[in-house]
């Protein structure tokens, strides 16, 4: 049997309920290895050890009774999970990766730690992040920067780059991220686990701290899709507190695992495969690709003619909806206040100038820029006309294909300092996992092999409601190949 803190979800599940291993052990374990190897790693902000070894008492105790009574328990009754740090936590510090937030305490949780909480998942800690989910490589947060499992000397990605390496590294058996702009599918990526960015409105962002409001979803990182499909099944649904929330079934995901892919036909979109892609990450991207056709899929050629402009379109609308979700931290109700100055309006410059780091800075004053008078139609507008094209764009793929594939990141995991200089770069991490937020559309990422000894993902991008399928593929993909059974060396 594998070491405990290296199970996924659904095999700690099985042993769980069979007696073999009990919540604490699992807990311990998964703890011992975070003191064992976070201070190389640096996944965690915050962490909890007692009240997770407290509700690890409490599952076994409901798991001893469902047992005696024959009652399926839920697959996460047990499991110990990580959250990333922009997900309110009742009692637990939530900074967002900033000093603005720097000792604040929510009053209340998120639906989707609510659900997972009630399904038995143990929460161990909070997972560092980009400040304000804002970054490609963790090196954004406001306190330190996690390092790749597979080589400490790299960016784990971002922004739920703590999230990913948690679960690459055994400090967690999966996690919650958040995805904006590619913020699970990218550290997945080069992390080498399984990310999920949800259908917008799929999954509830009622205690999300806000980023971009029209793009932000809340989504699993996991080391395999079963778990994916799993987590999914436990945090989707309406929410009566989001208005965004969809009010619609949520279907079996765990059903849609199959590993026949036969005659669903798979877009494999031109503009994926350009310059700037490295070659072994194509080359690796392309093997899985012809791997899909081996299983029987069907492989269509397809164009997203708008997809070059999806950076600039999402580089101007998600820091203008930044500046107005971030004009609430003012140093008056809560978080960091500078209140020494001599009027308010000093008191407000000094705190957030105090508080926010430079990625935050720039990004509002881009949001601001974009939506000032006389600036508004020439950009914001602009930016949002764009956002249509892209979806239409998608929208005629999907009449021909079941399913889209490319790479999730141009790159494998680059190393720590080399784009902190250079932002264009930085943002150029997330070409290929933009365009999907825009459209309000699901995609995976999941390992699909390994370029100069580091993990590449291939992305898996369905129509709006298309997790199943997608879900599907990246399955019968993974029940083909071992690379999700690869672990790092630390």
């Amino acid at each position: 049997m594998a070491a405990l803190h290296d199970l996924t979800a659904h095999e700690a599940h099985k042993l769980l309920w069979r007696g073999e291993i009990t919540s604490l052990e699992l807990t311990q374990a998964v703890l011992d290895r975070i003191v064992e190897i976070d201070n190389e790693i640096k996944a965690y902000l915050t962490l909890t050890p007692e009240a997770a070894l407290e509700r690890a008492r409490e599952a076994d105790t409901l798991l001893a009774a469902k047992r005696r009574d024959g009652e399926e328990p839920s697959p996460l009754l047990g499991v110990p999970m990580a959250v990333k740090d922009v997900i309110c936590t009742e009692g637990i510090e939530t900074t967002c990766g900033s000093k603005i937030l720097e000792g604040f305490i929510p009053p209340y949780s998120a639906t989707v730690v609510e659900r997972l909480t009630e399904a038995g998942a143990i929460i161990l800690g909070k997972t560092n992040t980009d400040e304000f989910a804002m970054g490609s490589s963790t090196e954004n947060s406001g306190f330190f920067t996690t390092h790749n499992p597979w080589d400490t000397s790299r960016v784990p990605g971002g922004s739920s780059g703590g999230s990913a390496a948690a679960v690459a590294s055994g400090e967690a058996l999966f996690a919650l991220g958040t995805d904006t702009g590619g913020s699970v599918r990218q550290p997945a990526s080069l992390c080498g686990v399984a990310g999920l960015k949800p259908t917008y409105g799929r999954v509830s962002r009622y205690g999300l701290v806000a980023f971009a409001s029209s793009l932000d979803q809340i989504g699993p990182l996991t080391r395999d899709v079963t778990d994916c499909a799993l987590v999914l099944g436990v945090i989707a649904g309406h929410d009566p507190r989001d208005s965004t929330s969809l009010d619609l079934p949520i279907p079996n995901y765990r059903e849609a695992l199959l590993p026949d892919i036969k005659g669903l036909r798979i877009g494999v979109p031109e503009e994926y495969f350009v310059e700037g892609v490295e070659p072994q990450v194509a080359e690796v991207v392309r093997a899985a690709i012809d791997l899909l056709a081996d299983l029987g899929a069907k492989m269509v050629e397809v164009s997203l003619p708008h997809t070059e402009y999806a950076l600039p379109s999402y580089y101007l609308i998600a820091p203008a909806e930044a500046s107005a979700n971030l004009a609430r931290y003012d140093g008056v109700k809560y978080g960091l206040s500078c209140s020494e100055a001599s009027d308010i309006w000093e008191d407000y410059r000094r705190t957030r100038e105090a508080g926010f780091g430079p990625e935050v800075k720039r990004r509002i004053m881009l949001g601001a820029y974009a939506l000032s008078a006389g600036y508004y139609d020439a950009y914001y507008l602009k930016a949002q006309k764009v956002r249509t094209l892209i979806k239409e764009d998608f929208d005629q793929a999907f009449s021909k294909c079941d399913v889209l594939v490319g790479p999730t990141s141009p790159t494998v995991a680059f190393k720590i300092g080399e784009r902190v200089e250079d932002p264009l770069q930085m943002y150029l991490s997330d070409i290929f996992t933009l365009s999907q937020p825009l459209a309000g559309i699901p995609g995976i990422s999941i390992p699909c092999g390994f370029a100069g000894g580091l993990p590449v993902g291939l992305q898996i991008i369905g129509p709006a409601l298309g997790e199943e399928t997608v879900l599907r593929v990246a399955y019968a993909y993974e029940q083909a190949t071992e690379w999700h059974k690869m672990r790092p060396q630390l």
